[in-house]
């Protein structure tokens, strides 16, 4: 590949940093805690960070994971793999040990930037995994080992924009999303992926770089990272970086700092609303505040719309689109309230029936989808990747339908996955610990049901077998000891019998319809 020809006319994701940095130089690109970077500091140690990483002889191609939770070295080494051609492989920071190994394993990682409080965690998963040559500790929130190898020992000197052929379609990163797999398959995202959805994002949302941004939804999921940060990145705004989801300091870094743009659950913007601190502060900078997962009942918005004063939008999308798909937008939260929206710009959405054609307003299918933003391929999985490719569109595994208006309506799942507190999980995984936890279950089905915290919590409906008891708080803990805990079930359902077909085949949308209150309904 010609070298001069590639740096000239590329699509790099790590370029976006670049030339915000030459546009804005004085401008604020990351606050994380006391730390204000400036667009120029920050790309000029991303670009200390990628000579590191060139001269420890990383190459195009090849892996460095990262386990960190939202700070401003993720984003550094994000970037400093992207000016590289090096495959970022971030991990889910509520994985156990053995997923952690196997994403390793998987993914070909040849090293891992983990920060300091993770470093224990971290090492009983590489232990398995000898092909991970080096372990770099970020200084995070923990004790670093005096002899580790730091973050700021890998970089280098030189802060000057590194010159690597990186081919469009190389990948940036390999992003794990659970299924109905006991382990995550891996998402490989392209840097034209993912800057073109970027740009997208940034497009539809009117997002400039007077624009300033908290970051507080986990930096190691694509919706925090490419619907928000890197956009951010592509316009030149400001990220502050929040370690997570806390109301009285959301609050007042919003007001403090002005922030116009936001992103989280919808349990936290109630959460915020309903703060002691909210009527004292001042939130009248906010310009639209984006939620995910679940639409919010219309009691619910109309209280947000109401106490923030802002707009508010839905992000609808999944990992293999780099994520998002459609938005929910202003315009129809109180005229279309449920509804996912109308497509992102670049992104076709289309109703496919079962033999692969296309279906008309009303009409009930999968929602498939078509545009740059799609993932490449499913890693070390060719089978699943021609599936998902199937008559030339990407499919969700979503069920849907369009109304006459082009407003895109989501119906239910193929795939039983749980959306819950920001997490997908396979409710097979679940309903396989339930049989191994308790030998007088003689059935068990598992299934999402409405939730104001959790959008979805999960609940497993369980039918005893004959003279058998199952007692609910003894399954739950048990489980506690096979799941990890955003996994195992918020309740468990005892009942008779299982709603059937005639051939025999339980019938979970009847289940969750018949037990849609058990948490007081949404």
């Amino acid at each position: 590949m010609d070298l001069q020809r590639n740096l000239a006319r590329r699509i790099n994701v790590g370029d976006a940093l670049t030339r915000s940095a030459a546009a804005h130089p004085g401008r604020l690109a990351v606050v994380d805690g006391d730390r204000r970077l400036t667009y120029a500091e920050f790309d000029a140690w991303v670009n200390r960070l990628a000579h590191g990483l060139l001269a420890r002889g990383y190459a195009v191609g090849d892996a460095l994971a990262l386990a960190a939770g939202n700070s401003a070295e993720f984003l550094a080494v994000y970037y400093a793999c992207a000016k590289v051609g090096v495959v970022c492989v971030p991990i889910n920071l509520g994985w156990r040990p053995d997923e952690v190994a196997y994403v390793l394993d998987h993914s070909q990682a040849r090293g891992i930037v983990v920060e300091s409080q993770l470093a224990a965690t971290i090492a009983e998963a590489t232990s398995r995994v000898p092909a991970v040559a080096e372990t770099v500790v970020a200084p995070g929130t923990g004790t670093t080992d005096p002899g580790a190898t730091t973050l700021d020992a890998l970089a280098t000197s030189d802060d000057s924009p590194p010159e690597v052929a990186v081919p469009d379609r190389a990948p940036l990163s390999y992003l794990y999303t659970s299924g109905t797999t006991s382990f995550p398959k891996g998402v490989v995202g392209t840097h034209l992926a993912i800057h073109l959805e970027s740009m997208s994002a940034a497009l539809d949302s009117g997002w400039s770089g007077e624009d300033r941004f908290i970051a507080m939804m986990p930096m190691f999921h694509t919706a925090q990272l490419n619907a928000f940060c890197t956009p951010a990145v592509v316009v030149g705004a400001t990220i502050h970086v929040h370690r997570g989801f806390d109301p009285a300091r959301f609050l007042e870094t919003i007001e403090r700092e002005r922030i116009t743009q936001v992103f989280g659950l919808p349990v936290m913007y109630r959460t915020a609303l309903d703060h002691p601190d909210f009527a004292a502060r001042d939130v009248s900078s906010l310009r639209r505040a984006v939620y995910a997962m679940a639409p919010m009942p219309e009691a619910q918005i109309k209280a947000c719309l109401d106490g923030y004063g802002c707009d508010f939008a839905l992000l609808f999308g999944q990992t293999e689109m780099s994520p998002i798909t459609t938005l929910f937008r202003p315009e129809h939260q109180l005229s279309h309230v449920g509804s996912v929206g109308t497509p992102l710009t670049g992104v076709q959405v289309g109703i496919m029936g079962p033999d692969g054609e296309l279906l008309g307003p009303g009409e009930h299918g999968e929602i498939v989808y078509r545009g740059p933003s799609t993932m490449q391929e499913y890693l070390h999985d060719e089978a699943a990747t021609e599936k998902a490719f199937a008559h030339g569109w990407f499919h969700s595994g979503d069920v849907g339908w369009f109304g006459d208006d082009g407003v895109l309506w989501f119906a239910d799942r193929y795939k039983d996955v749980i959306k819950t507190g920001g997490e997908n999980v396979a409710s097979l995984e679940v309903e396989r610990a339930v049989y191994d936890a308790e030998p007088a279950v003689a059935e068990v089905v598992v299934v999402g049901l409405p939730h104001a915290r959790w959008s979805e919590a999960i609940t497993a409906v369980v039918v005893p077998k004959p003279g058998g008891t199952v007692e609910p708080d003894a399954l739950i803990a048990a489980l506690k000891e096979r799941l990890d805990g955003y996994k195992v079930p918020k309740a468990v359902i005892v009942v008779d019998e299982m709603p059937k077909t005639s051939t025999g085949k339980i019938q979970k949308n009847v289940l969750r319809d018949r037990h849609t209150d058990h948490y007081g309904g949404r």
